[in-house]
């Protein structure tokens, strides 16, 4: 006898003259999909690997409904109980139809269909099967069931056989036409699908009047209409129930289909980090929030513990998808000041309304609320997230210089060069992920140490020095400091953790997203909530957006050890500062080593350089067409001034004492602060546009 079956399904070393056994048949089985696993091989996620055709696992027959046995029977092979793998009655009742019918029957068992599923050059081709085939198929039934007993066959049967379409295998067609297990089908279920085997490509119609037939000779009380009804449904969704696509980055990490591969996520982290996003992102849906991200890292090893993409909802990586990061670039800016000494916690920065020539036009940066604090110091300006004392920040330290230290950080989306983004980096322009961003945070964690983080068990890494140990301190301190986040967020929020932890928000342009990244001394957690289509978010806040899905995550990962606040580094020192007048209350704050001070003194009004504040040299304004000619004004402001007077294109346009408001005219002007001998003291050229 030739050789029937193909080495493929026999295992390696065997002759292939030998029928495969049961378990080599149910060992070659691979499924369509691959496994993702958490640390501890708990399973995570399936992941579809083979796009040709669809398979489950392999369903033992005592995990199949009796229903389907029944009705697989009674459609393909009524004797099977009976028959050694050939049914000669059913053959010559099949051979005298053919003759006298114009549709010829078959009379395979389901023992020969089994052949012809193990080797395709038994299978059936468009045109049939010759004699020779039908002989050789007979033959391989005879050998199975000289070897197999009747449950393995009919088990391997509806494990191997085709329903529809790239549905292979009781389990993917169960799944995927009913939405359960084999062991949960019924009746009617089970007829719908033993009508598929005959023809998995005949239209609902068809397969509804063969099932109803088959339920008829079953006895089953399920009526006609009912099956034909859900005929029409499941055909009508061979693909089932769509389920949250995979992030791109974990279908990366599978390779064959059947696998199973082990990642650094943690299924309770993962799980936990699912559930705050959804809930709260539901919470915020009359605020026209529909999207979130989340990611968590070990700082220590650079593990991802949860990576949530989405909300559950299409294709898009959240955790991967370029955003304005917001306020939340700030910590590295005051990092770079405090580094390079330019700053300490305890500077006092001028938070009043500053006009920064930008290219054509001016850059006016304004705060959250639209007030202005006056003076206010480091720390409170960081942790209380202003923005007027960041942008002056910046141009202490240079743009060039901050955008190389956003790309030592692992920033990679800051593609364009330092010019482009200007003053406004400083406020979050460029677009960065959540998960450089989080990553980012954990090098302050890490005392200013990087690192890459992986999906995947790895060996220790080195981490590499970016950040000044001492600078990543003091701005973790600040950023933990609930007193110093007061004024613009109140001592009660959900940034204000029971155990240390230091934490930032940040809210885009236009209000499009929301990002709240924070970091205890064991885990950093990012999280970003808005609308994958771009659309702004109502009446969405630092506390009220991305925070709560912080907290929640927070205080799931310190359940049983808090986390404690990491002793200072050598070069610090803590000492008691004042303030003269007494724009802050005196505290104790820590300095770098020899940038200590007792007490910080604003320079008095009247002591400043006299200097045009607005407008400044190179501005470009425009007029309103919404504002009447006769009451739209541009107001001229200076500091510094004793004496000094207002020139306008040569002309005296008044004391320099109080603003000036000015009514603005078409052209380019010329602006001069002058003293009592009627010398510049500081110019400024802008040009007014408009209709």
């Amino acid at each position: 006898m030739r050789c029937v079956f193909l080495a493929l399904l026999l295992a390696p070393g065997l002759a292939c003259a030998a029928a495969p056994t049961p378990e080599q048949v149910r060992a070659a089985w691979q499924p369509s999909e691959a496994h993702l696993l958490d640390r501890h091989g708990v399973a995570l996620e399936s992941v579809r690997v083979d796009m040709r055709t669809r398979r489950a696992s392999w369903v033992a027959l005592a995990d199949m409904s009796p229903a389907l046995g029944a009705a697989v029977l009674q459609a393909e092979d009524s004797r099977f109980m009976e028959h050694g793998g050939i049914d000669l009655r059913a053959a010559g009742q099949a051979a005298w139809d053919n003759l006298f019918r114009e549709r010829p029957r078959g009379a395979s068992t389901i023992t020969m269909q089994l052949a012809g599923l193990l080797d395709s050059e038994l299978r059936a081709s468009n045109k049939g099967r010759n004699w020779r085939q039908k002989f050789d198929q007979a033959l391989a039934a005879r050998e199975i069931e000289a070897g197999w007993s009747k449950q393995q066959i009919l088990e391997a049967y509806l494990n191997l056989a085709g329903f529809r379409g790239e549905l292979q295998g009781i389990g993917a067609a169960s799944r995927a036409l009913f939405g359960k297990a084999p062991s949960g089908l019924d009746v009617a279920e089970s007829s719908i699908l033993a009508a598929l085997l005959r023809a998995p490509s005949a239209a609902p119609r068809v397969v509804a009047q063969r099932a109803c037939r088959l339920a008829l000779e079953l006895k089953a009380g399920t009526g006609c209409p009912a099956i034909e009804w859900r005929a029409a449904v499941a055909l009508a969704r061979p693909a089932g129930q769509p389920k949250p696509v995979a992030p791109l980055a974990w279908r990366k990490l599978l390779g064959r289909a059947g696998a199973s591969v082990r990642t650094t996520l943690d299924a309770g982290v993962q799980g936990a980090a699912v559930d705050a996003l959804r809930r709260h992102v539901r919470e915020l849906a009359d605020r026209n929030v529909g999207d979130g991200a989340v990611i968590v890292i070990d700082n220590a090893s650079g593990e991802l513990l949860a990576w949530v993409a989405n909300t559950g909802h299409g294709e898009v990586d959240g955790v991967l998808a370029p955003r304005q990061a917001g306020s939340t670039l700030k910590p590295f800016l005051y990092a770079l000041a405090i580094e390079r000494r330019l700053l300490t916690a305890a500077s006092l920065l001028d938070d009043s309304p500053v006009d920064i020539a930008a290219g054509s036009g001016s850059y006016v940066p304004q705060n959250y609320d639209r007030s202005f604090k006056g003076y206010a110091s480091v720390r409170t300006s960081l942790a209380s997230s202003l923005n007027v004392p960041a942008v002056r920040t910046l141009l202490m330290t240079g743009v060039e210089r901050f955008h190389a230290r956003l790309q030592q950080l692992g920033i990679t989306t800051l593609t364009e060069d330092a010019d482009f983004y200007g003053p406004s980096l400083a406020l979050g322009s460029g677009d960065v992920t959540l998960l450089e961003l989080a990553n980012a945070y954990r090098t302050l964690a890490n005392g200013g140490r990087h690192g890459t983080v992986t999906l995947r068990p790895r060996e220790a890494t080195t981490l590499t020095p970016v950040v000044d140990q001492a600078s990543a301190f003091v701005v973790g301190d600040i950023l933990s400091d609930r007193g110093a986040r007061s004024p613009a967020f109140g001592l009660r929020n959900d940034l204000a953790t029971p155990y240390w932890s230091a934490v930032k928000t940040g809210t885009s342009k236009d209000m499009r997203d929301n990002w709240c990244i924070g970091y205890s001394t064991r885990f950093t957690v990012g999280v970003w909530v808005g609308n994958f289509n771009g659309q702004p978010m109502w009446d969405v806040s630092g506390v009220s957006g991305a925070a709560p899905v912080w907290r929640d995550l927070m205080d799931y990962l310190h359940r049983d050890a808090p986390g404690a606040r990491r002793a200072a580094p050598a070069g610090l020192v803590r000492r008691k500062v004042a303030y003269a007048p007494a724009h802050e209350p005196a505290r104790e704050e820590w300095f770098l080593s020899g940038t200590e001070t007792a007490l910080v003194e604003a320079v008095p009004a009247g002591q400043r350089t006299p200097k045009i504040v607005y407008p400044i040299d190179g501005s470009i304004l425009a007029r309103d067409p919404d504002i009447p000619d006769a009451v739209e004004r541009v107001v001229f402001q200076a500091q510094g001034v004793h004496g000094h007077r207002w020139r306008l294109d040569g002309q005296d346009a008044g004391a320099a004492s109080a603003p000036v408001a000015w009514q603005p005219a078409l052209g380019g002007h010329w602006l001069e602060l002058v003293d009592a001998a009627g010398k510049a003291v500081s110019t400024s050229r802008f040009e007014v546009r408009g209709n």
